[in-house]
């Protein structure tokens, strides 16, 4: 009697996990889920202006207490940068920077634009059509009652501006940066690069 009541038993845990096994066909079913941390990272993230997902980590490579990040960008750059503001238009001291170089994050120098994608928009904020690659960081905004796609700088997670569908090719994308959230670094022009028309 034990012994077929052994069997018995052996039979049920068989089964049981040839159909746990089968559960790892199933349309659908990860035996592997995604960690915790990674998929709180991509809940709630919508398509960015290209049309790909935009993951927003929640940890940067430069990070500092509000205090500190007060301290070092004096009050107007913080209030851009790190509390979201906007400067007025048509104030900034970039938006008529036409020469050579780079634009990087004012925050944590991080290059974000070349000068060669910057144009004249007429919106009174320093625009630009394209951003160098992995640079930045696009995230939905629906403040102020509009939806928008939010650009951040992607290492330090400084606010820089946002970004619309209506620019210039190729892209058709317009970057409408605060001229506090960059600093521009002049760079020796090629020969062979030709200046953005303006």
């Amino acid at each position: 009697m034990i012994f077929m009541r052994t069997i018995f038993l052996a039979i049920i845990a068989s089964s049981a996990a040839l159909a746990s096994s089968a559960l790892l066909f199933l349309p659908g079913h990860h035996p592997n889920p995604a960690p915790t941390h990674l998929v709180n990272t991509l809940k709630g993230e919508k398509l960015n202006a290209h049309g790909e997902y935009s993951v927003t980590p929640k940890v940067f490579k430069v990070e500092h207490s509000e205090a500190s990040w007060k301290k070092m960008l004096g009050p107007a750059r913080f209030e851009i940068l790190r509390k979201a503001g906007t400067e007025e238009a048509f104030t900034g001291k970039l938006l008529n920077e036409h020469g050579y170089g780079v634009f990087v994050c004012a925050a944590c120098g991080q290059p974000l634009f070349k000068s060669t994608t910057k144009f004249d928009s007429g919106t009174g904020w320093p625009s630009f059509w394209k951003a160098l690659p992995g640079a930045v960081i696009e995230r939905p905004d629906d403040s102020l009652g509009m939806e928008r796609t939010e650009v951040i700088c992607s290492r330090c997670g400084s606010h820089l501006g946002h970004v619309f569908d209506d620019g210039p090719n190729p892209t058709g994308l317009r970057y409408c940066m605060n001229s506090l959230a960059l600093k521009f670094h002049p760079e020796k022009k090629p020969h062979s690069v030709k200046q953005a028309k303006r």
